[in-house]
């Protein structure tokens, strides 16, 4: 067994061990034939399962936000997660050959701790502002991922794209990334984030709404000529809607260069 396998192991029965020792936890039942699937609010860092009797797959190369378990009969296990944002899930599973339900929808609450020791600033919200040390911990998270390409667009030799768009609490986290092989030096003006409604061929009904982030993290003032900057916008959580899109604008500081991208 591998060394990350021994650690989840011992994680498995060190939280079990307390918790059995106050409250029951959750049981979720699954069966040979279908698909469980547990939806968590953090993409899946680790995870483990107690015996061989239970499955829990889940994408080990690009961090995701769900997992999928099966299971045959025998005698009942338990699961173990870990998420990106070092939240700890633990379940215990069973058998059952009749399944009343096939998604499970975790949230952050259901969680029975983290590791690592929580900060003082983790713990304090002003409103529901969270500290800014709380944005550039889970921006950090995300710009460790593996860079993904949602949308993007070049033009003049700069190219823009979106990453991640990502839901987390009451903010919605965008990744971008700007690469430069323009031969200039590339002084960023501002890239803003627009929520368009409705069609532009349509103008009685189109309208532009822009959205202001609320934090910043790795915001370039510059990208110089060769180089690829990634860096997190967070703003207030927005969900869109079926004639809904969003528009990003990137424009350069003491020039013409303009990169507009229509991710959605």
């Amino acid at each position: 067994m591998k060394r990350s396998g021994l650690v989840l192991c011992a994680l498995v029965l060190f939280f079990l061990n307390i918790l059995w020792g106050q409250e029951s936890l959750d049981t979720i039942y699954a069966n040979e034939s279908k698909n469980v699937a547990l939806f968590f609010p953090s993409t899946i860092r680790q995870a483990v399962v107690g015996n061989d009797d239970f499955v829990f797959s889940y994408d080990r190369e690009e961090a995701g936000y769900f997992g999928l378990l099966q299971g045959v009969e025998g005698v009942e296990s338990n699961l173990l997660v870990i998420t990106s944002d070092h939240q700890v899930y633990a379940y215990i599973l069973k058998y059952s050959k009749e399944l009343s339900q096939l998604n499970h929808f975790i949230r952050e609450g259901d969680g029975i701790g983290r590791i690592g020791p929580a900060t003082e600033s983790e713990l304090k919200r002003d409103s529901l502002v969270m500290e800014p040390s709380h944005y550039d911990r889970f921006s950090g998270v995300l710009l460790e991922e593996k860079p993904k390409v949602m949308a993007t667009k070049r033009k003049m030799g700069i190219r823009l794209r979106l990453e991640y768009m990502v839901y987390h609490g009451d903010e919605v986290y965008l990744v971008f990334g700007i690469r430069n092989r323009s031969g200039i030096d590339f002084e960023v003006d501002r890239l803003e984030v627009i929520r368009v409604n409705g069609s532009a061929k349509r103008r009685a009904s189109y309208q532009e709404i822009p959205l202001e982030p609320i934090y910043g993290h790795g915001v370039p003032n510059m990208v110089k000529d060769g180089e690829m900057v990634r860096f997190v916008y967070v703003l207030p959580k927005f969900v869109l809607g079926d004639k809904e899109g969003l528009k990003l604008v990137l424009e350069e500081l003491h020039g013409n260069r303009r990169v507009e991208l229509r991710p959605f």
